[in-house]
């Protein structure tokens, strides 16, 4: 089973997969690709995002392991961060990369099983930082519930669940999920 964790910056991603992960060693975990980005600095930007694309889809294209995994992000979070940043600098993304993105994005998501996404809620009891840029997280977080539902993008065959709650009843809800998967 092939699962990926999405949504934005500081949405309890990396506190899910680890709780998920210390009661189910049987699963691989993808960390985050931040640290993995040459030169990625601290100011998110564009390259920043298509690299982190790349490299999601990438691994998850090449993952030849059959063996359960679980992501933190894909490529459909840093196709959320491309369009949302755009949206933000009042431009537009380049036709044809967009294309290529939008592509990658759905070839990779092809070899996925669940896609989760945790969206932001007010209730979700998840501190944010100072130093976080709380508008950037606002709309990806938008951008990216809207790419849930293109058809174009996610295939038939992936489960998407939308997981709500503070960490227990985040942890509750996936594995409830895996159990009906695996049946």
């Amino acid at each position: 089973m092939k699962i990926v964790v999405s949504g934005t910056h500081a949405s309890g991603k990396s506190t899910l997969i680890a709780d998920f992960a210390l009661r189910h060693p049987e699963f691989t975990v993808l960390g985050e690709l931040f640290d993995l980005v040459e030169d990625a600095g601290d100011v998110p930007s564009s390259a920043m995002f298509a690299a982190q694309l790349r490299l999601s889809a990438d691994r998850l294209l090449d993952e030849s392991d059959d063996g359960d995994v679980i992501a933190e992000r894909g490529p459909l979070d840093f196709l959320a961060y491309l369009l949302a940043s755009a949206e933000q600098a009042g431009t537009d993304l380049d036709t044809g990369f967009l294309e290529r993105a939008t592509s990658r994005t759905a070839a990779a998501l092809q070899t996925v099983d669940v896609l989760v996404v945790l969206p932001l809620t007010p209730n979700d009891g998840i501190h944010v930082g100072a130093d976080e840029d709380l508008e950037l997280r606002t709309a990806m977080n938008a951008v990216l519930l809207d790419l849930v539902d293109e058809p174009d993008l996610i295939a038939d065959h992936v489960t998407v669940a939308e997981i709500t709650g503070d960490s227990s009843d985040r942890l509750a809800a996936l594995e409830a999920l895996v159990a009906s998967q695996q049946r």
